[in-house]
């Protein structure tokens, strides 16, 4: 858990985190024909982190299911393995394994928070680049207009005609929070997902919002202020290589 780091945790958010003017550059990674959006959003984080500091991270298709595969057992070609994945469990095998990218192979370490600890989620977006969280998707937030596109914002004000305004537990996902206009429920943040962002609403995220997890890659994070301090990363990194110890 992220009370290790109790200065990073405790201090109050920034009231919005604007990256307009940044390009995350979020790729696709087979999450449109597999279930590996745990891998996938790993992949865009470390591209999310990259961009953060200026250069740019190349992640394959091929490397995003390697990974699934190695973080899941799913077995190319055969569907019936594709159940997607376990984020702590993805995780781990990360912080274990390393996460293999074109010319090197990224560890990262992480933490977890409280999904209703909205300032400790603002935290990790700016200080640790992108929020790594699991949400349950109402079958009404799968809608798509004639042109296969969802809504431009998620919202829980939902027309009816849309379907079942309720989050789903079939319809589990693992993308990415990158950036917000405000902290009010109906201001704006960017998701990172299926090779975009895409907008909702931070009532959305109350609603849908199941699991929050915090990852840093020590090879990619830019120096700044946001950025956890000396104590706090050291206790981070402390609480990961015990977790690993005690890890099955």
């Amino acid at each position: 858990m992220l009370s290790a780091m109790r200065g990073f945790c405790a201090r109050k958010a920034p009231p919005r985190l604007i990256r307009d003017h940044i390009d995350p550059a979020p790729l696709m990674l087979g999450n449109d024909v597999l279930g590996d959006c745990t891998s996938a959003a790993l992949g865009n984080h470390a591209r999310a982190t990259a961009a953060l500091g200026g250069f740019q991270v190349d992640v394959t298709t091929a490397q995003a299911e390697a990974f699934y595969s190695l973080s899941t057992g799913y077995v190319p070609g055969d569907p019936r393995t594709d159940n997607g994945g376990v984020e702590v469990d993805v995780l781990t095998t990360a912080m274990r394994d390393g996460y293999a990218v074109t010319n090197q192979t990224l560890f990262p370490i992480w933490g977890s928070a409280d999904p209703g600890d909205l300032n400790g989620l603002r935290n990790i977006m700016a200080g640790m680049s992108a929020g790594y969280i699991a949400v349950q998707f109402a079958d009404a937030d799968l809608w798509e207009d004639e042109n296969g596109n969802l809504a431009p914002v998620l919202d829980t004000d939902i027309p009816a005609s849309r379907g079942d305004p309720n989050p789903n537990p079939k319809n589990g996902h693992a993308p990415l929070i990158w950036g917000y206009a405000g902290t009010d429920d109906t201001d704006i943040c960017d998701l990172i997902t299926w090779g975009t962002l895409q907008k909702v609403t931070w009532r959305w995220i109350k609603s849908r919002i199941m699991e929050v997890h915090a990852i840093a890659w020590r090879q990619l994070m830019p120096a700044t202020g946001l950025a956890p301090t000396g104590q706090d990363w050291e206790a981070l990194v402390a609480a990961n290589d015990a977790y690993l110890r005690g890890a099955a």
